[in-house]
């Protein structure tokens, strides 16, 4: 790699893990934290570290700048990246968060046809407690070494270490309870019975011999009203064609290779080391104080229902409110329910976002004083991928770009990588909030293994956020890359060389000195007021039109049909809409509102529809009047009781009534205390 050792004011070592490991284990008797700008001989440095006598000071911390910035095309231009990459590196590492724990004893169910199960069970019935569901008969072991069980998989959930499965009997034989003593096989005149010790009911001609010879042991019965089987498990090998788990992210423990034999082996081995305790971390954070699911038995928002790949969320409703309930074990961390929350009640803390804004805030300002040094005005790209797949697809476009520099392109020199646990988990308010604090653009790698629900959710957003830069008119600068596969280099390669080819965009802005928080809205809220002050033109007083997805937006409303009851106040969850306890008056404060939709669906007379927009911060602050009316006041007692506008239609919709005929409409005119007074003096 051309790297300038005087730039990076660093003692450079072109064969540390080899002719030069003596300086490392010098450093390792040093009192600084240390960071090795390699991470193919990872487990050599990590090895010869534990056998240090003297304690780090802090874990290794490792950086690969070799096929990101190294071995790429643009090598030579790469020192700010890799200065820049140095510097993340360096940087305290984000706090810990709560560990969800899973306990797992090795009860194994394997499920699926007996010839595939049964052998499986043999080699894994000496370290696992084994139990198996066959899906299809086959000739049963003579010793009954585990449980095996026959019949039709009707339920199958749960996570490691609590699996709850439900199946129904089919069969006449219950092989729960069969010796396979082999009298019923002696005694069937159609041989219908076989060494599966099953009934195969196209053959049988009702004799019923079976059920003599097997009386004292009751395991045959052509009249069980009860089919129903279960039981719980810790671990499940699901060997069938067809498996029927609910979700396109199957729970940890859940194991179904298909048919294949080398992919069975691999998941019998991972299933070996299944036994004990475990923990995993808590991805999530959730706040039903500010939640939009619902309210008043209205269903508003679901959109982490909607994009859980897991099922991990669900919809719950207690006297009428609604929140979500998330499973922590069945949650495998994607974040995608962060990013389409509107209201930031489902938050992504693996890392924060506010820890994620200091290292981006880092990155950006590191590349962009370096690169001011080689007179270059433009701003650096952010390339924000997956951590695993995705530095994977990325160090091997980077090996591919050296050793083939012709067919394969490498990352440019203005664009930084940035790992994250999961592509899904990253939203709008990192995007703008990396715009802000001066990258060019935001570029998605998607490594080809999400599931489609979560490329679905980051078009939507990214469009969204697009969609807000013109308003301001800036160009579109969130943009995503999709690979078909984790293998699939020559996409990315393309999509590196179109990048190289247009060269590095300039800032939308001057660098922003805020932080990001960890509260969605406020984030957002940051940013916006920072794009106004830079913005290439004003908002419209009317707002600039969103997409539907938007979750900021405001309402419409028809006066006409609104009667001021006030229902939509009541539905409200983020306190958008206001009442007045003097008059009647409906105010809204834009700024709260998240477009959820429940005032929409509670408003009885269907007076109110979303709007989704982009106001100026100013204007999306203050609170303004909806609608108004007059105050009705009761023909008796003369208190103020409803609108004028409400009693009208009252007695528009009750007036032909027969229990209102003549002088009883004016009790429509009443207060509900005078009322009760008049009838009591008629009836009188």
């Amino acid at each position: 790699m051309p790297l300038d050792a005087k730039a990076f004011g660093l003692t450079m070592h072109t064969s540390l893990c080899r002719q030069e490991v003596g300086s490392f284990l010098k450093a390792l008797d040093g009192d600084e934290s240390l960071v090795i700008a390699c991470t193919q001989e990872g487990a050599l440095f990590g090895e010869l570290a534990a056998q240090s006598e003297k304690p780090l000071v802090a874990p290794l911390r490792f950086v690969n700048i070799r096929e990101i910035a190294g071995w790429t095309q643009e090598a030579k231009s790469s020192g700010p990246k890799i200065a820049a990459l140095l510097a993340l590196a360096d940087m305290p590492e984000a706090e810990p968060v709560p560990a969800v724990s899973y306990e797992s004893q090795g009860r194994l169910l394997i499920i699926g046809p007996g010839d595939q199960a049964l052998p499986w069970a043999e080699k894994l019935s000496d370290s696992l407690d084994v139990s198996v569901l066959c899906t299809e008969s086959v000739t049963l072991p003579i010793a009954r070494n585990y449980p095996i069980y026959t019949g039709n998989v009707t339920k199958l959930d749960g996570y490691l270490g609590n699996f709850s499965v439900e199946w129904d009997l089919q069969n006449p034989i219950d092989p729960e309870m069969c010796t396979r003593c082999g009298a019923c096989v002696e005694v069937c005149p159609e041989n219908a019975i076989d060494d599966s010790f099953q009934i195969d009911l196209n053959k049988c001609k009702s004799h019923r011999a079976c059920i003599t010879a097997c009386a004292s042991i009751g395991a045959i019965s052509f009249d069980r009203i009860d089919r129903k089987r279960s039981s719980e498990f810790d671990l499940v090998m699901d060997l069938r064609a067809d498996p029927k788990m609910p979700m396109s992210q199957t729970p940890q423990g859940y194991f179904s290779p298909g048919k294949d034999l080398l992919d069975q082996a691999f998941v019998a081995s991972e299933l070996l080391d299944l036994i004990g305790e475990f923990e995993k971390p808590k991805y999530f954070s959730y706040n039903e104080k500010i939640c939009a699911h619902g309210r008043n038995g209205k269903v508003g928002c679901s959109a982490c229902i909607d994009v859980c790949s897991t099922a991990a969320i669900n919809s719950l409703f207690k006297g009428g409110q609604g929140t979500v309930e998330v499973n922590p074990n069945l949650c495998m961390g994607c974040g995608a329910c962060s990013t389409v929350c509107p209201s930031g009640a489902m938050r992504y803390n693996y890392p924060s976002v506010s820890h994620q804004g200091k290292e981006l805030k880092t990155l950006a300002n590191v590349f962009s004083a370096e690169w001011a040094k080689s007179k270059q005005l433009t701003a650096p790209s952010l390339l924000l991928h997956t951590l695993k797949t995705g530095t994977q697809l990325i160090d091997s476009l980077g090996r591919a770009a050296h050793l083939r520099p012709k067919q394969f392109e490498g990352l440019p020199a203005f664009l930084l990588p940035y790992g994250i646990e999961h592509i899904a988990s990253t939203g709008i308010d990192l995007w703008l909030g990396a715009l802000s604090y001066g990258f060019g653009e935001v570029v998605l790698l998607l490594s080809g293994d999400e599931d489609p629900s979560y490329r679905a959710a980051l078009e939507t957003q990214s469009a969204l956020a697009n969609a807000v830069l013109l308003a301001y008119g800036f160009d579109a600068r969130i943009q995503l890359i999709c690979a078909h596969s984790t293998d699939d280099l020559q996409t990315i390669s393309v999509a590196m060389g179109r990048l190289r080819e247009r060269g590095s965009l300039a800032a939308i802005c001057t660098p922003a000195t805020f932080g990001l928080s960890n509260q969605k809205r406020e984030t957002v809220e940051s940013v916006l007021e920072h794009l106004q002050k830079q913005a290439n033109k004003a908002l419209p007083i009317a707002g600039v039109a969103l997409p539907h997805s938007s979750f900021l937006g405001g309402l419409v409303i028809n006066k006409e049909a609104c009667t001021l009851c006030m229902s939509c106040v009541g539905s409200c969850p983020e306190g958008a809409l206001l009442d007045n306890l003097d008059e009647p008056k409906l105010s809204f404060i834009e700024k709260q509102c998240v477009q959820c939709g429940i005032c929409v669906q509670t408003c009885p007379e269907q007076a109110l529809a979303l709007n989704p927009r982009l106001l100026s911060v100013e204007q999306r602050k203050q609170k303004i009047e909806l609608n108004e009316s007059k105050p009705f006041h009761c023909i008796s007692c003369g208190k103020v009781f409803g609108t004028l506008k409400m009693v009208d239609l009252m007695l528009s919709k009750l007036g032909s009534h027969g229990a209102f005929a003549g002088a009883a409409m004016d009790r429509l005119r009443m207060c509900s205390d005078c009322r009760v007074v008049d009838m009591v003096k008629k009836e009188t």
